[in-house]
């Protein structure tokens, strides 16, 4: 998988950080986490067909989560955009695309299904599943998890041994199918070893909660809003934030293998005071800017 965070800021934009959206690739999906204000000029510096994208999940409705939608979804429109777009979001979600349509007297002319999701649920892609956990924020809102499913590898000196050439036959054990070669029957589990899956999970715009921590538990990359810094721990609760000290909590008591700061206020100028705070209490931490690209 590749992250690349195309906006980083809050509820308003700043000279160096656009509103949020984080873009997630894996073979042929494109998931778009979020989609702020002025998008689309980030997916164009960063070299990013806007046509790429798959699916669109929405966190919550608050401006800086969704304002870019309207003219992302135009230019969709006019792209010859051929796949069936997936959008996923919670509950209210389809009543406000069709309050959104209403406003910019546009229909979408590709395929596109619009699911409100809730609760403890997950939704399978071909090669991922993605799952998702209410979070506790101001209106209904959803922390995310993109997981590679687990896939088999070729134990190769076996195969060799057995001068089983590379094709079909490698695929089917690859897909965990029994094979017959030479007339014996060749089991997966001794011609193959699994590869677990990569797992990324997004926390934004909540307080630290039980359903927090379940999205974080052994993520490969934690990527988690830090609004504040914990001098302000009255004001993150106030409006229901993070904190970049709650955040490096999340990822220690959750076993997360790193961190990635994201979703600052525009009080600070530069992430160095939240990133400081973080680190006290989880080394592995970094804090994401505009166009920083993450592969694991």
């Amino acid at each position: 998988m590749e992250i690349v965070f195309l906006g980083t800021s809050c509820m308003m934009p700043t000279k160096e950080r656009n509103h949020q959206g984080i873009f997630i690739s894996h073979k042929e999906e494109g998931l778009l986490v979020d989609c702020g204000e002025g998008i689309q000029r980030q997916f164009r510096i960063a070299e990013i067909k806007p046509t790429k994208i798959s699916v669109i999940l929405i966190s919550h409705w608050h401006g800086d989560h969704v304002l870019g939608l309207p003219g992302l979804l135009q230019t969709l429109n006019a792209s010859g955009y051929e796949k069936k777009l997936k959008i996923i979001g919670p509950k209210g979600t389809k009543e406000r695309f069709e309050f959104m349509f209403k406003a910019f007297s546009f229909t979408l002319g590709f395929e596109h299904e619009i699911k409100e999701v809730g609760g403890d649920s997950s939704i399978d892609l071909k090669d991922l599943v993605v799952g998702f956990l209410p979070l506790e924020h101001s209106v209904p809102c959803l922390g995310y998890t993109i997981s590679e499913k687990d896939s088999r590898r070729i134990r190769v000196p076996f195969i060799k041994k057995l001068g089983i050439p590379d094709g079909p036959l490698l695929g089917n054990l690859q897909e965990n199918k029994e094979i017959v070669w030479k007339g014996k029957k060749i089991s997966p589990v001794d011609a193959t070893y699994v590869v677990k899956g990569k797992k990324v999970s997004i926390v934004l715009d909540t307080l630290l909660c039980n359903n927090a921590f379940l999205l974080a538990k052994d993520a490969d990359l934690l990527i988690s809003e830090a609004v504040y810094v914990d001098e302000l721990y009255k004001k993150s609760e106030e409006y229901k934030h993070l904190t970049a000290k709650q955040a490096a909590e999340l990822a220690s008591k959750s076993n997360a293998k790193k961190l990635v700061l994201t979703h600052f206020s525009q009080r600070y100028k530069t992430s160095e005071q939240v990133l400081e705070e973080a680190k006290d209490v989880f080394s592995n931490v970094i804090a994401a800017h505009d166009f920083m690209k993450i592969k694991i």
